[in-house]
């Protein structure tokens, strides 16, 4: 049985509060309570990070229980073990003297055993007539048999975060793989598109990978390679139809925008002179024609624009151009600027980039003069949309916008 009387270490050695904590914890076991000492060990192992203990100190602790007789840490029995320096260091392969009483050090302030110290410092154990131990001097493996359940249930959190970090990992390769190749792809076989910001994109996102340690950083690559992955597949998905089809990317644009011709035009109507642009019968260029993000992502990262659809929803592109035109007016942004977004990033960008500004209206001073800041970047070809949405999934739109 376990006594509630808190020892000293002896010489000079310091008292703590946190040793005190440690003896309390170790003199509150259950009745009757055992465990496989070897299974304590084997989960001290795996959660040797959160219990801040290091390999040669878990060398140690295992030359502690393999001086315990029986195989399980019992309640009932003694819990002390009390081998000598010299007996510790043959059994902890060979361990130096220093290093043998710095890691025994370590063992007792992370709570895994515990001191009792005999009055002369030495480790001996005092017998009656029978052979039966009386009292033993040494180190109390006590703490692990009372902490045996918090040790299992940190091993296995540890053991679940590699299980993750792994899966996460293998997503990354898997998707870092594919998208090498899609862009690869692309390029070789003339594929309409800016590839090569496309790439730059990639090699950013794969530098970030060369750093990262933990689950959470590889987890925020995985979501940049992943938001990559569905951009690309998109417009290659749009241009393969369009080869099938046989349709020229001005056909797309119409139908996309207005696939049933006796249905209202999503775009705002306009007389030719108020905005000075193209006809409605001009073709756009190839990567203006077709947003380049799937609908389903541009909703998440913009959920407030379904607000403005249809019976409160947003099902297709066309849903989308429609309630950018509402939130357009909203905004106060003027007909001509719109237009004008629309002629330089295409209908469907322009759309999301009214989505994007919605999300963090109340951090922009003029949307309108927002919106036309970013269509003369985009004309110059320094405006990508890909950024600005990626900011908006990550946060649920707590990024705020650069105000205009």
């Amino acid at each position: 049985m376990q006594s509630g009387y808190v020892t000293t270490p002896f010489g000079r050695r310091p008292m703590t509060l946190a040793l005190v904590k440690n003896q309390f914890a170790a003199a509150d076991i259950e009745e009757g309570k055992s465990v496989d000492k070897w299974k304590v060990y084997q989960d001290a192992c795996a959660a040797r990070s959160l219990l801040g203990v290091r390999d040669r100190a878990l060398a140690v602790l295992s030359a502690l229980l393999s001086f315990y007789p029986a195989n399980d840490l019992s309640e009932a029995s003694n819990l002390i073990v009390f081998p000598s320096n010299a007996q510790l260091t043959a059994r902890a392969n060979g361990i130096a003297g220093t290093t043998l009483r710095e890691n025994l050090a370590i063992l007792v302030q992370a709570g895994l055993i515990h001191r009792h110290d005999s009055p002369n410092g030495k480790r001996y154990a005092r017998k009656d007539r029978d052979g039966t131990i009386e009292a033993a001097y040494g180190f109390s493996l006590a703490p692990l048999l009372a902490r045996s359940e918090e040790i299992a249930l940190l091993a296995q959190q540890v053991n679940d975060e590699i299980r993750r970090l792994r899966v996460i990992k293998e997503k990354v390769t898997i998707t870092r793989r594919d998208v090498r190749k899609l862009i690869s792809a692309a390029i070789d076989e003339g594929a309409s598109g800016d590839w090569e910001s496309i790439e730059a994109q990639f090699i950013a996102i794969v530098a970030k990978l060369r750093t990262a340690k933990e689950a959470a950083d590889f987890t925020v690559c995985l979501d940049e390679l992943v938001l990559l992955h569905e951009g690309i597949v998109n417009l290659l998905e749009v241009q393969l139809i369009s080869e099938k089809s046989a349709i020229n990317g001005d056909e797309i644009r119409q139908h996309i925008q207005n696939s049933n011709t006796e249905s209202k035009i999503e775009l705002e109507p306009s007389s030719r002179n108020e905005l000075g642009a193209k006809s409605r019968e001009e073709p756009l260029s190839r990567k203006d024609a077709v947003s380049a993000f799937p609908l389903g992502m541009v909703l998440r990262a913009c959920p407030q624009i379904a607000d403005y659809g249809q019976a409160g929803r947003v099902e297709s592109w066309r849903d989308l151009m429609s309630a950018a035109v509402v939130v357009r007016s909203m905004l106060g942004v003027s007909p001509s600027a719109y237009q004008e977004a629309c002629e330089i990033m295409g209908p469907e960008n322009a759309a999301v980039v009214i989505a994007c500004i919605l999300e963090r209206a109340g951090h922009i001073n003029s949307a309108g003069g927002y919106l036309r800041d970013l269509t003369g970047r985009a004309a110059k070809g320094e405006f990508s949309l890909g950024p600005m949405l990626m900011a908006l999934l990550r946060t649920g739109g707590a990024v705020q916008l650069r105000s205009a």
